[in-house]
């Protein structure tokens, strides 16, 4: 029996092969050579604080993620207090913030130099050594800028957990006698248990993912490792071990993840499913609880937002003119770019696994959905390694044929750029687009073979047109993460070539706080896009609960 592969099958694997690649070649190269004296030095003397402050911060922000996300979602469901009509939507913003936007932010305001120390000796007419102030520069400083920043991963999915379950559920848990606190203890938190897990691994590999707060605060973990490893180093192999082992981290999250379910199944087996009555708080417990709700939010979003526009405003970028624009350009046509192949990508490997008769394009893209858990840093070195061999290989060719060397043709350009980022992101595109091409009936495509249409002109006429909504918003999410991408964009860009993420890390590192202001302010702003469009989605979920 001969099996035949049509072009989009092989198409799809190719595509998905490209995308795997970065990753396979941080594995290939962890056994690969001598590792020197390089990896001796960073084991016999940094090694243990990467793997120490790693596991601290995942700790840290896996308890605070979870339970600032847990409760809020609780509250914002299941109780009726003042201000929860906006509270529930707003809660998501602080997605929108960068968790390196935030750090240079906060460190600016509760610095010796800053507003608030300034307010308080001011005020109480204090002087350095009178007071003791913390300082956000340690792991415990950028634990609380992850929390604050990623809660709205466990909040949403936690919140989506609780209105799914809260019908008949607790009906049943009332007729049984219990309260709001028991049946939130007893009956919401143990079915929305793999809800929330979920939630906090995704904010985990975000934590694991992140280079920017951690190398500002002096944080040493495996990111700011692979960085010096490959550019103060200059030891690729050394990198790419270290590459591996945060991958080792990575995996450790999502089998922790799948494991803690068990063999418990959490299937909602009850037809009731309409929204439950809220309970009224009386006054004092319903401004508690809108407390409760409004301090991530202000933490979050609405105090470093201010003080990013006040920045920006009274001081701001001294650059500000044709350099800025230039900085703009390269971050929009970067993202744009990235966010049109990816949606293009996506569509390709969604329609390929939709017609195929066998498992393989399924499994294709479940590698390729790997790509989001693995740290832009590792894509970065995933990405060099091989086009570093292929660019001396085809300059080796070259000056044997000219006689001349070209240089860098593909490691020094934006292409290695832009291929970094569809390994990194293509999985949100690929997920979105699954999705929504998952709700469309297969007898829609029967019909259109019917009609005589064949499977290109099926996906134009028939599937695009219902797809359109999905794919604005796929390209819409991988066009913000690129804009927010720093880690990749340090490492593989191409000379004298800045974004505005890497010229507000560069200017945060240089202690010029006010002047970043100006940059992370664009990001922000971009990052608020599809927020606005998460929160729209919920505005209507409460317009149809109501």
């Amino acid at each position: 029996m001969r099996i035949r592969f049509s072009s989009l099958s092989v198409a799809a694997v190719v595509v998905a092969a490209l995308i795997a690649a970065p990753v396979l070649s941080v594995f290939s190269n962890v056994l690969a050579g001598d590792t020197g004296a390089t990896w001796s030095h960073l084991a016999d003397t940094v090694l243990g604080e990467f793997v120490f402050n790693t596991v601290v911060l995942c700790i840290g922000v896996g308890l605070g993620v979870s339970s600032i996300g847990v409760t809020s979602a609780w509250l914002t469901t299941m109780l009726d207090f003042p201000g929860r009509r906006f509270l529930e939507w707003a809660l998501v913003l602080p997605l929108a913030m960068p968790a390196y936007v935030m750090a240079y932010v906060y460190t600016d305001f509760l610095q010796f130099v800053g507003p608030l120390q300034g307010w308080l000796r001011e005020t109480f007419e204090w002087r350095r050594g009178d007071y003791w102030f913390p300082d956000v520069r340690t792991v415990g400083g950028a634990v609380a800028m992850f929390m604050f920043v990623l809660y709205p991963y466990v909040y949403m999915i936690a919140r989506s957990a609780f209105l799914e379950r809260a019908g008949g559920m607790l009906e049943a848990g009332r007729t049984l006698g219990l309260g709001p606190w028991g049946s939130f203890f007893r009956v919401s938190l143990p079915l929305a248990r793999p809800a929330v897990v979920a939630g906090t691994a995704l904010a985990l590999m975000e934590t694991l993912a992140d280079f920017g707060t951690v190398s500002y605060f002096g944080v040493q973990t495996f990111t700011t490792g692979i960085y010096r490893a490959w550019f103060s180093l200059g030891d690729r192999i050394a990198a790419a071990q270290l590459s591996a082992a945060l991958l080792a981290f990575v995996v450790l999250v999502l089998t922790l993840e799948r494991m803690s379910r068990g063999r418990a199944r959490f299937n909602n087996t009850s037809r009731q499913l309409a929204m439950p009555v809220r309970l009224r708080l009386p006054l004092p417990l319903g401004l508690l609880a809108a407390f409760a709700c409004f301090m991530p939010l202000l933490l979050g979003f609405l105090l470093p937002a201010g003080l990013l526009l006040r920045m920006a405003f009274l001081e701001g970028d001294a650059q500000f003119g044709t350099r800025f624009v230039e900085l703009a350009q390269n971050s929009f046509v970067l993202a744009a770019i990235t966010a049109m192949l990816a949606v293009l990508l996506a569509v390709l490997l969604a329609y390929a696994a939709r017609l195929a008769r066998s498992r393989l394009p399924q499994v294709l893209n479940r590698i390729v959905g790997l790509g989001y858990a693995v740290p832009g840093s590792v894509i970065a070195v995933g990405v060099l390694i091989p086009l570093t061999r292929v660019d001396r290989w085809l300059a080796q060719g070259w000056e044997a044929l000219w006689g001349v060397s070209p240089g860098l043709l593909l490691t020094g350009g934006v292409a290695a750029l832009i291929y970094a980022y569809l390994a990194r992101f293509l999985a949100v595109a690929l997920q979105t687009v699954e999705s929504s091409l998952g709700k469309i009936t297969p007898n829609m495509d029967d019909a259109s073979r019917s009609l005589g249409f064949g499977k290109w002109a099926t996906l134009h006429r028939v599937h695009m047109p219902m797809l359109r909504g999905s794919l604005l918003t796929a390209g819409l999410l991988v066009f913000v993460d690129v804009m927010k991408e720093l880690p990749a964009t340090l490492v593989i860009r191409p000379f004298n070539f800045d974004t505005l993420a890497t010229q507000a890390h560069t200017l945060a590192a240089d202690e010029r706080l006010a002047e970043a202001s100006t940059a992370a302010l664009i990001i922000v702003a971009v990052g608020l896009l599809p927020m606005f469009w998460i929160s729209r989605q919920i505005l209507r979920v409460r317009r149809r609960e109501g």
